[in-house]
């Protein structure tokens, strides 16, 4: 066999093993588990950390202070030095709707060792650990809850004595960019850390979607957070990792009634969004870079390389193999495109789309050695220190 037909073998394999070994990260039906009405409600306290989101707010604060939750259940916004009047426009929400009492308190610059968002969310934690809630609720200002959505994930947690419960809110696809790159990153995220295996008591894979995350505060006293992870980019995996390292129990899904409401327009929207923080996900190292890179086209370029040399040189077994290959990589990619409710004519595109991601993740890379790191909001992280112990 020809090179091409080789690598495109090899593929093959990849994706045989990716079908049935990965933990079936492919399939979408890790929602919330099973839950029961509790006899008393605990409380909630619910933390938004916020950097410029007036824009944001009208959309995602309404949908939080008309959670109807049987219990005590207060949020806490924190105003991370924003420029644009996010406090403001959280307090005028806040007298318009009425409905769970709103504090609005304003944090300063982030010490030394800590990223914006955790330090952030230490000053809203603090403040709502005065009330000893049973519960923290922590959410991103641009996330937007159904009514029930803070009931259903309390009586989730308390039903299977979870510690953590976080769902991944479903990412807006409006735009043709939004369409085809949105679905894939939460393919590529779930083929990283699967569901299934994060869920399992004892495994050692630890994720969490930071735009949902339910926190019972005993366990978040006891795995220290946010202190101990003061300096991670990647909060909410290094959260989830945290809480289980603890002894916490911990639980990732899909969401059915939870919306990240953020426009990503432009492909260079998206393409920021995603580069900001994926050299971070490889630990800043060139091997595993490198690796990613070299893993990357094997798994996801090589098959339509091996289908075109059979098109352009005759090579069948190239083609056999490639396009064999590309079918099971267009099928896994199917359940997620459902999911977000998309033509199943994107799934064949996979390989363009992944193709971007490594071009994204390259950038990264670059991004990282120039100083510019994980920029976001006028923020910039560009090599992480471990911060001094308290």
């Amino acid at each position: 066999m020809s090179a091409i037909a080789w690598i495109a073998a090899a593929s093959l394999a990849a994706w045989g093993f990716l079908l049935l070994g990965q933990g079936f990260f492919w399939r979408t039906d890790q929602r919330l588990p099973p839950r029961a009405v509790p006899e008393v409600w605990p409380s909630v306290a619910v933390v938004v950390p916020a950097r410029d989101e007036a824009s944001m707010l009208p959309v995602s604060l309404p949908s939080l202070l008309a959670q109807d939750y049987p219990g005590r259940a207060e949020v806490f916004l924190v105003d991370d030095s924003s420029t644009d009047g996010t406090g403001a426009v959280a307090r005028e929400l806040a007298d318009r709707y009425g409905g769970l009492p709103l504090t609005v308190v304003s944090a300063p610059e982030p010490a030394p060792g800590w990223t914006g968002k955790l330090w952030a969310m230490r000053h809203g934690i603090t403040l709502a650990r005065e009330g000893e809630p049973d519960y923290l609720l922590l959410t991103d200002a641009d996330i937007a809850h159904e009514p029930d959505s803070l009931r259903e994930l309390v009586a989730a947690a308390g039903t299977n004595g979870l510690d953590l419960v976080s769902q991944m809110a479903r990412l807006r696809v409006v735009t043709v960019w939004e369409r085809l790159i949105v679905p894939a990153f939460v393919y590529f995220f779930a083929q990283l850390y699967p569901f299934r295996r994060v869920n399992r008591p004892g495994s050692r894979t630890a994720a969490a979607a930071g735009g949902c995350v339910l926190l019972r505060t005993e366990a978040a006293e006891r795995a220290r957070i946010p202190d101990s992870i003061r300096g991670s980019v990647i909060d909410d995996v290094s959260l989830a990792r945290a809480v289980r390292g603890a002894g916490g129990r911990i639980w990732l899904g899909l969401a059915e009634r939870v919306d990240s409401v953020r426009p990503y327009p432009s492909l260079r929207d998206l393409w920021r969004m995603v580069a900001r923080c994926a050299y971070a996900q490889l630990l800043h190292n060139p091997l595993l870079l490198a690796g990613t890179v070299a893993g990357l086209s094997v798994i996801y370029l090589a098959p339509p390389a091996g289908v075109c040399a059979a098109l352009a040189g005759g090579d069948t077994a190239a083609g056999l193999l490639g396009g064999g290959a590309w079918a099971v990589m267009a099928g896994t990619y199917v359940p997620v495109l459902r999911y977000y409710r998309e033509s199943l004519w994107l799934a064949p595109l996979l390989p363009f789309v992944a193709l971007l991601y490594l071009l994204m993740t390259v950038d990264s890379a670059v991004s990282h050695y120039r100083g510019r790191g994980a920029a976001w909001k006028g923020r910039t992280y560009a090599r992480p220190e471990a911060a001094p112990e308290p």
